[in-house]
């Protein structure tokens, strides 16, 4: 393999697979964890976008369930004192506690955003970014308000899976990549796989895409279109709770201004790129975050040779937006093969009968 590193220009990719070969197995769990919070944000916008809505509030729903699930559980934490947590995940009552809150902060702004772009059919953009600009707004007002008193309850613990099972050759990392996680990280994969089947092999799933694809003919058919969309865009709305929760309850034990930082709206992105399907857009989720801790990797222990000294050109600062620059590149480049659903923006007005 040495040999092919000194061919001009191929080199040069011959080097940056050995480096790939090398780093990916220790920075998988990283990637996955990195990967969760978008995941989520896009399984919000896949119940959301094939039952016909738009949802760009995606980004608040999630800021407010990380403020939320923080706050709740430092507020269990006083109430109930600190607590030994279970062997598995370290699991105790606040962290639950905070996990239940911010899932139900999602789901209340859920409902509140279904309400004005179902029943009102006020504009989904207009009121998706009512949604973004509000949360940043509370949130920010809240934690400076009362975030110094708010000493957060800790973190889910990552299990990390059986030896003999992570150690195997060639597949152990991968096995090490889905089981090195938390509690709200591995429900990620539950959730994905659980979401596809219930997509192509149930009624819930031929309603939805009907009623994204042609609202009118389904609602001939006898289906109810609005409560359809509604019952939807609250569950879309509880997952973005749940991915705001990973961030403060899970990922970092803590919260800052803003701290969702567009993944969001990476979230949408990652939907477009996986086809308006939860496994494809999870497969987005992990591409995006591959190249954010591939980043990081290259930073703390770059690759040596040729390689090595063309990326140390490349500032830190390169490495931070790369996952945002191929957003905006899969946007450019895939919008316009990715066919969404058909009702999707549109809002639906029963017709009465006559």
């Amino acid at each position: 393999m040495e040999a092919l590193f000194d061919v001009p220009f191929l080199g040069l990719l011959f080097q940056l697979i050995d480096y790939l070969i090398d780093t990916l197995p220790r920075i998988a769990p990283g990637i996955l964890a990195g990967a969760v919070p978008i995941a989520l944000g896009a399984m919000t916008g896949f119940m959301c976008e094939r039952s016909g809505v738009v949802n760009i509030g995606i980004e608040g729903m999630m800021l407010t369930g990380a403020f939320v699930g923080f706050a709740a559980g430092s507020i269990a934490v006083n109430a109930l004192g600190t607590m030994d947590g279970l062997t598995v995940f370290g699991i105790t009552a606040p962290l639950v506690i905070g996990m239940l809150a911010a899932v139900l902060s999602g789901l209340v702004i859920a409902t509140v955003f279904a309400w004005l772009v179902i029943s009102v059919r006020a504009d989904q953009i207009i009121a998706g970014t009512i949604v973004n600009i509000a949360a940043v707004g509370v949130t920010s007002y809240l934690n400076r308000l009362v975030g110094s008193e708010l000493g957060g309850a800790g973190s889910f613990r990552d299990w990390g899976g059986p030896d003999w099972l992570v150690d195997l050759p060639v597949i152990g990392w991968i096995f090490n990549m889905f089981l090195d996680q938390g509690p709200m990280g591995m429900s990620v994969i539950v959730i994905v796989i659980f979401l596809q089947i219930m997509l192509f092999r149930s009624r819930w799933g031929l309603r939805t895409r009907a009623v994204g694809e042609h609202p009118k003919a389904a609602d001939t058919l006898g289906i109810d279109v609005i409560k359809l969309r509604y019952r939807n865009v609250i569950i879309g709305g509880a997952l973005a709770g749940l991915a705001g929760g990973y961030l403060t309850l899970e990922a970092t034990g803590t919260f800052q201004n803003n701290m969702v930082a567009g993944r969001g709206f990476i979230a949408l992105a990652a939907l477009i790129f996986g086809r308006w399907t939860p496994v494809g857009a999870f497969i987005g989720a992990l591409v995006f975050a591959s190249s954010e801790r591939l980043g990081i990797a290259i930073g703390i222990r770059p690759p040596s040779g040729e390689l090595g000294e063309v990326l140390s050109v490349l500032p830190n600062q390169f490495w931070a937006a790369l996952p945002y620059i191929i957003t905006i590149v899969i946007l450019a480049g895939v919008v316009g093969r990715s066919i969404p659903p058909a009702a999707v923006g549109k809002p639906y007005e029963k017709e009465s009968a006559s």
